[in-house]
């Protein structure tokens, strides 16, 4: 299966308009689209982009509440609500709405991130500080594992 991966970094052209990168545009039209659909993260300050997949992760997260819960209507209002169906031009081109531009604070640069099933876009200023967050958690966490596995390795050998 196909994946959304890299890191592309994009300019907005002078009418706001920001070019989807090829292999991205391909996974699209593998869904059959000719937009994608794009809304703002719940939990940071970029926005969730993606097809036919990122729609079906949104279905399975509110499906998991029953019907007319209070959670899932919040839910379904959260996402569906906000989301916007961006269409690409024939150049591959995307014209972000105001309101997602405002909730990522992109101007005229922006960076598209693969996540697998879906990509986020970023403000590059915001993307450099979340990754460098993301890639002290993960240093901590691989020591941590490795900790874990001496110890076991350690109780394994008698020690």
């Amino acid at each position: 299966m196909e994946r959304f991966v890299s890191t592309y970094p994009m300019r907005l052209d002078s009418k706001g308009r920001m070019s989807i990168p090829a292999p991205y545009r391909a996974l699209l039209a593998r869904d059959g689209l000719e937009h994608l659909y794009c809304h703002p993260a719940l939990d940071l300050p970029a926005l969730q982009a993606g097809g036919a997949r990122l729609m079906a992760g949104i279905d399975t997260l509110i499906a998991r509440y029953p019907p007319y819960s209070e959670a899932r209507e919040e839910l379904a209002g959260a996402l569906y609500g906000a989301i916007e169906m961006v269409k690409l031009d024939p150049e591959g081109r995307v014209m972000l709405g105001e309101a997602l531009k405002v909730h990522a604070q992109i101007k005229d640069e922006a960076v598209l991130v693969g996540l697998g099933d879906h990509f986020r876009i970023w403000e590059p200023g915001r993307f450099r500080a979340h990754l460098a967050e993301a890639t002290a958690k993960v240093r901590a966490l691989k020591q941590e594992i490795g900790s874990q596995g001496a110890t076991r390795d350690s109780r394994a050998d008698g020690a």
